[in-house]
């Protein structure tokens, strides 16, 4: 039995609300149960340095955590005057995820910086910004559109999501909560298109190693939620 009560292939309540930001370009509050992430894109109509005269465009990703987001105050980093590994690693993911579904030559030297600041923290918090940092670079692209800029359809090849997967009480679950993530055998992040292509997939047992057929099932379920994660991406947009 999973401490929330849900069933193994059973995702916490998923919700996208967009537009919450005034000034981004392209912003979204995502909710994957108690883990909530605010994500804004913001436009720059320049490249960085490497990329100036390529014709090509560049997205990137900035991740951190407020104070409170978790049960004891973290101090800022600001504070101690460096990024952690954990945070920096969390946002080159980003970015690496988000620039495989974006036509970059089509973006034109422009630059787009997806920032996910997560306001409360209970497991997942990659997947969830990841999910929906989607839905804050769609915008941003609209954004474009309606001033001329690009065509969105020629520039966002694919939808992009993420969930997490683990091994938790000996049984294969779905989107591990912070209590399941902290005890889980096995805890894995699937990150994929819409159209099933792989992105990316970070695995490791946390205590025995795990089997192929363990690995297996946790595909199949990252599968099976990645399409339901597109499937309300699709409704998200649409509306």
């Amino acid at each position: 039995m999973r401490p929330s009560g849900r069933k193994t292939d059973q995702m916490r309540k998923v919700s996208f609300e967009r537009n919450v930001s005034k000034h981004a370009e392209g912003s979204c509050l995502v909710k994957f149960g108690d883990t909530h992430v605010l994500v804004t894109a913001s436009l720059e109509d320049k490249t960085p340095p490497w990329l100036r005269n390529s014709g090509k465009g560049w997205v990137t990703a900035e991740y951190g955590m407020l104070p409170r987001a978790t049960g004891d105050r973290m101090k800022r980093e600001a504070a101690s005057g460096k990024q952690g590994g954990r945070t920096q690693e969390i946002q080159r993911l980003i970015g690496r995820s988000l620039r495989a579904i974006v036509d970059l030559e089509a973006l034109g030297e422009r630059q787009i910086t997806i920032d996910c600041d997560v306001i409360q923290a209970d497991g997942g918090t990659r997947t969830a910004s990841i999910t929906g940092a989607f839905i804050a670079l769609h915008d941003c692209l609209k954004w474009m559109e309606a001033r001329n800029m690009i065509k969105t359809e020629k520039v966002l090849k694919d939808h992009i999501a993420a969930i997490s997967c683990g091994i938790f009480a000996n049984q294969s679950v779905i989107d591990l909560d912070y209590l399941e993530d902290s005890a889980a055998e096995t805890d894995a992040n699937f990150v994929m298109t819409g159209s099933g292509g792989i992105v990316e997939i970070q695995g490791t047992a946390e205590g025995k190693p795990f089997t192929e057929e363990e690995f297996s099932s946790l595909m199949t379920l990252a599968r099976n939620g990645i399409a339901d994660l597109v499937a309300l991406q699709k409704q998200a947009i649409a509306g």
